[in-house]
């Protein structure tokens, strides 16, 4: 239901385009990994994802299970919620790996939080946490790195800002792309492998910052990005 209405509501508030790198189908039990900078950008992710196929289990912020409404969607969703910074942060990597064991992708956000940034511009992804590497390691998962860009002009900034940004969206209509990686299997150990999905997840951002006339000087890492294979298509019908 959450993919669904993400994918129902996001033409309403801009125009989101997809590339994807990868034509096969994504094995099952994939782990998708987002660059997060943005309370709107799982709207982006989670559509996109819808377009092609995917309905992931969410690892998000035990907080929103809170939100009325939310939460009871979130539950219903199998969604997983993360504690962090509490002894229970353990049990969603448990939760996630066993949701990948039973053959369902998990899309988790290894940034752990939102940029501590006030303007409307994107940036290149933050350090990774090692959650998503430990997971990866105990399933034997393929790894699908995804860059979205655009986010920011949808909500970012202070609530009153974001509040503005989200009534005015209808009438700016601001462009959002989202760019779906080539899977990877990281390497062993969890340094090497946390460093190895930030690179990835880098590359995609790129391509979705230019897609939207974004700056992508911003660099997670060494190397340059492959040019997206896939076509682009447009996932709000406008």
């Amino acid at each position: 239901m959450l993919s669904r209405t993400a994918a129902v509501l996001l033409p309403l508030f801009g125009r989101l385009t997809v590339t994807r790198e990868a034509r096969e189908p994504f094995a099952a039990g994939s782990v998708f990994v987002a660059n997060h900078d943005s309370l709107a950008d799982p709207a982006l992710v989670l559509a996109a994802l819808r377009g092609v196929g995917v309905t992931p289990v969410v690892m998000a912020a035990a907080g929103l299970w809170r939100v009325p409404m939310l939460g009871r969607a979130l539950a219903q969703g199998g969604h997983i919620p993360v504690h962090r910074r509490t002894a229970r942060a353990a049990d969603a990597l448990e939760a996630a790996a066993r949701a990948v064991r039973s053959g369902r992708h998990v899309l988790i956000y290894a940034e752990g939080g939102l940029p501590p940034r006030e303007d409307a511009a994107c940036a290149a992804p933050r350090p990774f946490r090692t959650g998503l590497a430990r997971l990866a390691a105990a399933t034997g998962a393929q790894v699908v790195p995804v860059g979205q860009a655009g986010a920011r002009r949808l909500a970012s900034g202070p609530a009153v800002k974001q509040l503005a940004g989200v009534l005015t969206a209808p009438v700016r209509r601001p462009r959002f792309h989202v760019h779906i990686g080539r899977p990877v299997r990281l390497p062993s150990g969890t340094a090497a492998g946390t460093a190895v999905a930030r690179r990835a997840v880098g590359d995609a951002w790129r391509q979705a910052a230019r897609a939207v006339g974004e700056p992508a000087a911003g660099r997670a890492s060494h190397g340059h990005a492959s040019p997206p294979s896939g076509s682009v298509r447009s996932a709000s019908r406008s």
